[in-house]
């Protein structure tokens, strides 16, 4: 069994190639992916070379951890059916290639306890119930607060704001200084620091993954006051001790999603309540992958690319 999929041989050398893919057990499916994300946070580290050590990461690496696709083959314990429409966020099913994430290839097996069953309508937009739940996980959970400011209006920025206000919440302030991501609010204001006198915020997340901001951020806070790391950072994270201690400030890093989470935010897109297809800004065909990826980590008018493998 073979696929084409994104390879990632070294830093900065990405191909489509073909691979060999394990066969499936009993209680695998085996999905035929219809569309990808590429993120511009950790797909940009490795591609970059400045992902720091992670368990499980080697070249050559198959990259993604955003796919919706089809069930095409199901094992007849995975309690699935052929037809049905899935996301899947990556799979380590690969011959001769690393499957640290691995969503970005035509065809992939995996285990059925892994995938989330989606409405076939969501389209593209299914490939980014990952990112949208991850959000939702920052937030979401005892001793959790919404944010009151957030840092950076890229994707993730923009699922914390829609999130927050979808929750009934006070509308956030977003903080953005690059002119091509200031559009698209809906509901909450999106502001340059500069432009932004406040100093009382009780929650602020960084959706920005920029370590350098924390000292200003200690600064914005009210005593007692939580930043919340959102992004992925790859610098140490430090900060001068003594305005941190005045403020009894509170940090708190917020990792990927969970179960509850997927099931909360996928039934919040389903509903209608949090839209998700029109933070897709650019899309290319797989057989462009170089392409599209040095677009989505170049780019800063590109929110989110979405590969279309139905030609693969």
């Amino acid at each position: 069994m073979e696929t084409q999929a994104v390879i990632l041989n070294a830093s900065g050398k990405l191909d489509l190639n073909v691979v060999g893919v394990t066969p499936p057990t009993a209680t695998d499916i085996v999905v035929a992916v219809r569309h990808s994300g590429i993120s511009s946070g950790t797909e940009k580290l490795f591609w970059s070379g400045d992902m720091p050590p992670f368990p499980g990461m080697g070249y050559p690496l198959i990259p993604g951890y955003e796919a919706a696709g089809e069930v095409v083959e199901a094992g007849r314990d995975s309690g699935f059916r052929v037809g049905e429409h899935v996301f899947v966020p990556g799979a380590s099913c690969y011959e001769g290639a690393f499957g640290l994430f691995g969503a970005a290839a035509a065809t992939l097996v995996t285990d059925a306890d892994r995938v989330t069953r989606i409405d076939r309508g969501l389209g593209a937009a299914g490939a980014l119930l990952a990112l949208a739940a991850t959000a939702r996980h920052a937030m979401a959970g005892e001793g959790k607060a919404v944010p009151d400011l957030i840092v950076g209006h890229g994707v993730l920025g923009r699922l914390l704001a829609r999130l927050t206000v979808a929750a009934g919440a006070p509308a956030p302030t977003v903080w953005e200084i690059d002119p091509a991501r200031m559009h698209g609010a809906a509901g909450y204001d999106v502001v340059r620091p500069a432009d932004d006198a406040r100093r009382d915020y009780r929650s602020i997340y960084d959706a920005s993954g920029d370590a350098s901001l924390l000292n200003d951020l200690m600064g914005r806070i009210a005593k007692g006051g939580e930043i919340v790391l959102a992004g992925f950072y790859t610098a140490p994270i430090s900060f001068a001790f003594p305005p941190a201690f005045m403020k009894e400030a509170r940090l708190r890093i917020a990792s990927e999603w969970v179960a509850d989470d997927m099931a909360a935010t996928k039934a919040l897109v389903e509903s209608g309540t949090l839209r998700l297809d029109d933070l897709i800004t650019h899309t290319d065909t797989a057989a462009n992958a170089p392409d599209a990826y040095t677009t989505a980590f170049t780019d800063p008018a590109c929110l989110k690319m979405i590969l279309n493998w139905s030609a693969a």
